[in-house]
């Protein structure tokens, strides 16, 4: 089902904030990216654990249930940076926790001759200092 946004609390979540990606990353770091997309292809049907934000998300959507209608209050919209493997297996964690989320955003599946505007939020979540700044268009430096 589709409707608009507009009305909606809208919150963009990154993958790493609502799921722990930290095994992910050591090998990323540790072998490089073609090791990392290999990594994630062998795990891809393994559910990840929570992350930092998991269990907030989790209870900021169970608002839904106060609804009226079909059109939920909460929009919870998962923005990644991630490679196509680690955004497959994402998303088939959010299926197996349960979680009612069906966007997503991943720009790395996008030509880069385009743009991807992300969507207006209420609030962004992320574990990463860098990205919560930039999206305030603010720098990391002091």
């Amino acid at each position: 089902m589709s409707y608009e946004l507009a009305d909606k609390l809208v919150v963009g979540v990154a993958s790493s904030a609502l799921f722990d990606l930290h095994e992910s990353d050591v090998v990323f770091r540790a072998r490089g990216e073609d090791e990392y997309r290999a990594y994630q292809e062998e795990h891809l049907n393994d559910k990840l654990k929570p992350g930092v934000a998991f269990p907030f998300v989790r209870r900021l959507l169970t608002l839904n249930d106060l609804a009226r209608t079909d059109s939920p209050l909460v929009e919870v919209i998962i923005l990644s940076r991630n490679d196509p493997e680690t955004g497959l297996r994402v998303m088939r964690s959010i299926k197996a926790h349960n979680l009612p989320i069906t966007r997503a955003i991943f720009p790395s599946l996008v030509r880069s001759s385009c743009k991807v505007a992300p969507p207006t939020s209420s609030l962004r979540l992320s574990v990463c200092r860098c990205s919560s700044l930039a999206t305030l268009g603010m720098s990391g430096k002091r």
